[in-house]
């Protein structure tokens, strides 16, 4: 992928934490309710002609669809890439809409642009719509056709699509879910359709999907490669083996590894078992984008938290004794904290060789 793509998600995830000084802003995310009271019912911008999608290296869920194809639908294209904790926080709302809405002629096409070479595996796409439940069309964008052709730079991004195919909508980042929504209806209303629900969608996502604690999230997104990391404690040995040792203490936002590692461009790689990342965290969720280096292939792992089982404060991928498994390319939610959130140690230690660790995310 290109370094302009990944510098742009970089941005939107840092102005999501600039927010919390700012909790009105775009991207910090607005309670349900807030927004669409104060709506004004002006007509929304037209942005430009629906980009063809002919693009797509393969479709799920659906016959190839085409731009000519959709005039006289209200078209919602959701770009998306399924280790994005950013998207994963929205997919219930988008899921909802396209349940809501498709028998009023609202047509969802999720189209997955990926940030990592692994989410260019088909499997790996086909496996992650199945376990999101995601049952309207997505577009494989594996060569940034359509992302390109909608001169997007950001995941995830929303975009509506009029009856007469012109784009009258967009929003990149979290967030805006009322105005959002309420943008759906205006555009159905102006295709004639009638007996509108206009009662807003009210979800709760759980798991990964669970909105984010924004007033405790003082943790950025950080990639473990070498290319693109902040905080390392240590010095990273660049594409050859290392045995490296994790400090006793770590700064807020540091983290180093500890065994037999190789330091990649994009990735860390476990060589020998027993090698641990250490994290010093303040979120109350920590997640850990990580697979097994050779398919079909297990690794177990164990997580503490200051030393100790993560027990109550422990994510969906781990049981109370902090133990887990990675079994496929994917983000693992590996803490969830119980009230009060603190600064902490946060250590995950791989009892078998063969992982590959990608990126820390928060929330």
């Amino acid at each position: 992928m290109s370094e302009g793509i990944d510098r742009v998600r970089r941005r939107v995830l840092g102005s999501t934490l600039a927010t919390l000084a700012a909790p009105g802003a775009l991207m910090a995310g607005i309670a349900h309710g807030q927004v669409g009271k104060h709506m004004p019912t002006a007509r929304l911008p037209d942005e430009g002609k629906m980009p063809s999608l002919d693009g797509a290296t393969g479709w799920l869920n659906t016959a190839p669809l085409t731009a000519p194809g959709l005039l006289g639908k209200v078209v919602l294209i959701d770009i998306w890439t399924y280790t994005c904790i950013n998207w994963l926080r929205t997919l219930p709302y988008v899921r909802s809409w396209a349940g809501k809405y498709k028998d009023q002629g609202l047509v969802t096409i999720g189209v997955h642009s990926p940030e990592f070479e692994f989410e260019k595996n088909v499997d790996n796409i086909k496996r992650a719509v199945t376990e999101m439940k995601i049952d309207f069309p997505v577009a494989i964008d594996s060569n940034f056709a359509i992302w390109r052709a909608l001169r997007n730079a950001y995941w995830p991004a929303l975009y509506l699509v009029d009856a007469k195919g012109r784009i009258r909508y967009h929003h990149f980042g979290e967030g805006e879910y009322d105005r959002s929504e309420m943008a759906i209806q205006q555009l159905l209303t102006d295709a004639g359709v009638s007996g509108i629900d206009r009662k807003l969608v009210a979800v709760a996502g759980s798991g990964a999907e669970a909105a984010p604690d924004w007033m405790n999230l003082r943790s950025p997104e950080n990639y473990i490669g070498y290319e693109r990391t902040e905080n390392f404690a240590g010095g990273a040995v660049r594409n050859k083996r290392d045995v490296y040792t994790a400090p006793v203490r770590l700064g807020l936002n540091q983290w180093a590894l500890s065994g037999d590692w190789t330091m990649k461009k994009g990735l860390a790689a476990l060589n020998a078992p027993n090698g641990r990342i250490v994290n010093q965290f303040h979120a109350r969720d920590l997640h850990l984008v990580m697979g097994p280096s050779t398919q079909g292939a297990s690794v177990r792992f164990r997580v503490t938290i200051d030393g100790q089982p993560p027990r109550a404060d422990r994510g969906v991928d781990v049981d109370e004794a902090g133990n887990g498994t990675v079994s496929h390319q994917r983000l693992h939610q590996l803490i969830r904290q119980k009230s009060p959130i603190q600064d902490r140690r946060f250590e995950v230690e791989f009892l078998d060789a063969g992982v590959e660790a990608f990126s820390f995310t928060f929330g």
